[in-house]
């Protein structure tokens, strides 16, 4: 695996999945009784955004500025996304950063920490040796947090069902390998068999050459309750235009909570050619 997030951090896909992961996640805690969150690709937990420009042998363009660098200075942030950014700043406070500019970005695997209350549990997966050594020192002695190096689509089947009976698992791969749509979605079905009540949130880019329509078509003839949360930012595009969240069991209104975070992204992530922010049930509940 060649895959390095910390070249994308902060960029308009991560502020999609994490402002609807935050939203998820709130969502969960409406009820005291914990919950599992269960990250299959949890990558290194944080990323100093001041290294992103640099690559394995040349500079890079940065993409945070293009995505949560567009949210940082802003005082029309509605409800949900000023959640997130407020989680985002006060972590890349507590780093350290004192400039004008985010510095240091957190993951998923931060993100849910510092929601988590005492009764919620966090198991997190990566596959690359590298990347879970930075993840395991990240998490170093926090309690009711589990790091393993393994292949995150065996997850599924390790964690599930719960033995809090509650579980929200974030299925987010980085889309190298040819056959990566056929391996989500066979983990994925394992995990709805194990346990059919748990919340799933898939991440997919949307490009030509990864279409989510089988997806889609896979999750209609599953007959669970679906949600496609998708985010345009350049539909003039030769590669990824934009990236999706399907969410599977979502809870109560979050499909309403998901528009009004799609609503306010779309223009404010928009780079000139007409942004698109869409939600819409695959499978009504």
């Amino acid at each position: 695996m060649n895959y390095r997030h910390a070249f994308h951090a902060g960029n308009f896909a991560d502020v999609l999945k994490h402002a609807l992961l935050v939203g998820l996640i709130r969502a969960m805690q409406r009820k005291d009784k914990g919950f599992v969150f269960v990250d299959t690709h949890a990558g290194r937990g944080r990323y100093d955004l001041a290294l992103a420009a640099e690559g394995d042998s040349k500079a890079r363009t940065p993409e945070w500025p293009g995505g949560i660098g567009r949210l940082w200075g802003r005082s029309d942030l509605p409800p949900l996304v000023d959640d997130y950014v407020g989680i985002v700043r006060a972590h890349d406070a507590y780093r350290g950063n004192g400039t004008a500019e985010p510095r240091f970005y957190p993951g998923s695997p931060r993100i849910a920490k510092a929601l988590a209350r005492p009764q919620d549990r966090i198991e997190l997966w990566e596959m690359h040796p590298e990347e879970c050594e930075s993840l395991r020192d990240e998490f170093l002695g926090e309690r009711r947090v589990s790091v393993h190096l393994a292949d995150g689509y065996g997850a599924l089947r390790a964690c599930l069902p719960p033995k809090e009976r509650r579980a929200l698992v974030l299925i987010d791969p980085p889309f190298e390998a040819p056959g990566e749509w056929a391996e989500l979605s066979r983990a994925l079905a394992e995990g709805v068999r194990r346990f059919p009540g748990g919340a799933y949130m898939v991440w997919y880019p949307l490009s030509e050459r990864a279409p989510a329509g089988g997806f889609h078509d896979e999750l209609r003839a599953a007959g669970l309750p679906s949600l496609a949360a998708e985010l345009t930012v350049d539909p003039n595009a030769a590669g990824i235009r934009g990236c999706g969240i399907a969410v599977i069991n979502p809870p109560w209104r979050f499909d309403a909570e998901a528009r009004s975070i799609l609503d306010y992204l779309g223009p404010v992530l928009d780079r000139g050619h007409g942004a698109q922010g869409s939600v819409r049930w695959v499978v009504a509940k």
